[in-house]
């Protein structure tokens, strides 16, 4: 039996209580691994982007004044003094009534100042025909257009996508500081639980939570550490929890939370620290058995067998912690309006959560659908939901037509 059953809204007080997550400090990667970690550092321009004064086209570098009154039918003539290479010094240089080939992306040889492109120029031997006159600076990329030398480029807490990334590696940035990742230990428990790639015998199912879990880590910003499936064996069972609460930051399980003989987390818990379990129970549909313990400063999340149970949580209780342990800033929650296809209605003094998937009716109105769940151990009942809609405690229903607010797992619309 659930010692209190605290609503939705005391859990989140009781967590908020015992812990105050912050990024665990900064360190030095190299730049191929920075992709999604968070910025710990302000980065200053150190040189000019690009470095040079530069082609942007295929052509020929020239004084610009020296094409002035070309034209289709009077083309100037120039005398071809070189030519100039991606990559290298030019050697060219120049002069007055002069013209040096270049290409995309190499520098611009001394006294040039524009470069007429390819398709408005004739070449005979040494002597090249402009048919259209350029302007000072056309076809040229100055330096320090892209980025300036001592402009502050990017800032502390950015996230590092491949944008962030390529401004790095312009800036010849080889490693830099990003806030550590939180360890995160994911384990599973029960005897009908078997670790994937394994054959299956009868009775036992594969380890989904464990899997879907480390991934939904993955996407928060920490680092999952993958223990394991044990059996509700309360001996083995403190002693993976221990060695999980040494090496990590934070601990997930997911089974042996509900009121069974074989559900032994919260005793087993309350055997490793104190102040151990602080919330064992929460009246939500689907959640109910979430066990929350804290263990000498650090949570340990022991969240129901059922995947859509455990990951329906991890989204509303954990995801945020780990947010703030990596040093990203709280996301702004993505929400939508639509209309209820049907009737939903709550578990009785649960705060309840009813999966739905959006569609558009032939009026083009968005419509919340609820997604069949079956039974709550149903996997896909969350990968066809498009996000949530919550109902409050004290609400009877929600009927049909009723416009509601949508919580969206991911942006409306992104596959």
């Amino acid at each position: 039996m659930f010692r209190k059953l605290l609503t939705f809204d005391e859990a989140k007080q009781v967590i908020g209580q015992h812990f105050k997550p912050k990024p665990l400090g900064v360190k030095e990667i190299p730049l191929l691994e920075a992709y999604n970690r968070v910025l710990g550092e302000d980065i200053t321009a150190t040189l000019d982007i690009p470095p040079f004064n530069r082609s942007t086209v295929d052509g020929y570098a020239v004084r610009a004044e020296d094409t002035f009154g070309a034209e289709e039918n009077k083309p100037v003539r120039l005398k071809i003094c070189g030519t100039v290479n991606v990559g290298e010094p030019p050697k060219a240089s120049v002069d007055h009534g002069k013209a040096a080939e270049t290409v995309t992306g190499a520098p611009m040889p001394e006294g040039a100042d524009a470069v007429v492109m390819f398709e408005h120029t004739e070449r005979k031997n040494d002597e090249l025909y402009v048919y259209s006159a350029v302007a000072r600076d056309e076809n040229v990329m100055k330096a320090g257009a892209d980025i300036r030398k001592g402009e502050a480029v990017l800032k502390v807490g950015q996230l590092l996508g491949s944008r962030e990334i390529g401004v790095l590696a312009a800036l010849g940035i080889a490693k830099v500081k990003v806030y550590a990742a939180p360890r995160v230990a994911v384990l599973s428990t029960g005897a009908e639980v078997t670790e994937p790639g394994r054959k299956l015998p009868l009775g036992k199912i594969y380890d989904i939570n464990a899997y879907s879990l480390s991934a939904a880590v993955l996407e928060s910003g920490g680092k999952p550490v993958y223990l394991g499936v044990f059996p509700d064996d309360m001996d083995k069972l403190q002693t993976v929890l221990k060695q999980a609460l040494t090496s990590a930051d934070i601990v997930i399980t997911s089974g042996g939370v509900s009121v069974g003989p074989k559900d032994i987390i919260p005793q087993t818990l309350d055997l490793l620290g104190k102040p151990g379990v602080i919330v064992c129970g929460i009246a939500t549909k689907p959640g109910k058995p979430t066990t929350i313990a804290s263990i000498d400063g650090k949570p340990v999340f022991s969240l129901p067998g059922h995947p859509t149970s455990a990951l329906l949580i991890f989204h509303l209780l954990v995801h945020p912690i780990i947010l703030r342990m990596a040093g990203r800033k709280a996301e702004k929650t993505s929400r939508v309006k639509a209309f209820a296809s049907m009737r939903m209605f709550p578990a009785k003094g649960r705060r309840t959560f009813i999966m739905v998937k959006l569609r558009h009716d032939d009026a083009n109105r968005l419509i919340a659908e609820p997604v069949p769940i079956g039974l709550s151990g149903a996997i896909t009942t969350l990968a066809r939901a498009d996000g949530f809609v919550e109902i409050a405690e004290n609400q009877q229903f929600i009927d049909t037509n009723e416009e509601v607010t949508v919580q969206l797992f991911r942006s409306w619309g992104e596959s």
